[in-house]
């Protein structure tokens, strides 16, 4: 059973939405997760990498940091999938969003905020296709 903590994640929102903002506005880029880690990983923005890295390191020491203040407690956190089948799971979405020019980071944060049209179908197609997967997992298989 999941159970609702608007405060937590109203807290969260709005610190996506801040380093969206910063990103913004001190180097002028968008934060699309998926395209920060392609990027950086790419031999011909060498450049660019620096910042990348900071970002890409800067998401699970959020997480470390919020645990090491206490904020929350992750003993009883489980996953119901397999390695294997989380990382066959993750190849198929990093597909997508290469495919679809975007994560949801990128779309439905930053896309949104800025009125894209683009962004607009995007994530509507994301969170379509995230509930059909919700419920034939949950309900039909």
């Amino acid at each position: 059973m999941t159970s609702f903590a608007p405060v937590p994640g109203l807290a969260g929102g709005a610190l996506i939405g801040l380093a969206a903002v910063l990103l913004m506005l001190t180097i002028g880029r968008i934060t699309g997760v998926c395209g920060i880690v392609l990027n950086a990983m790419v031999a011909s923005d060498a450049a660019g990498r620096g910042w990348r890295l900071a970002f890409i390191a800067g998401l699970p020491l959020g997480a470390f940091l919020v645990t090491a203040a206490g904020f929350k407690d992750w003993s009883d956190v489980s996953f119901a999938g397999s390695l294997p089948v989380m990382a066959i799971s993750g190849l198929i979405v990093g597909f997508g969003a290469t495919f679809g020019s975007g994560c949801t980071s990128g779309h439905a944060v930053c896309g949104l905020a800025r009125f894209s049209a683009r962004s607009v179908v995007a994530t509507v197609t994301f969170m379509t296709t995230a509930a059909a997967t919700v419920f034939v997992v949950r309900h039909l298989v």
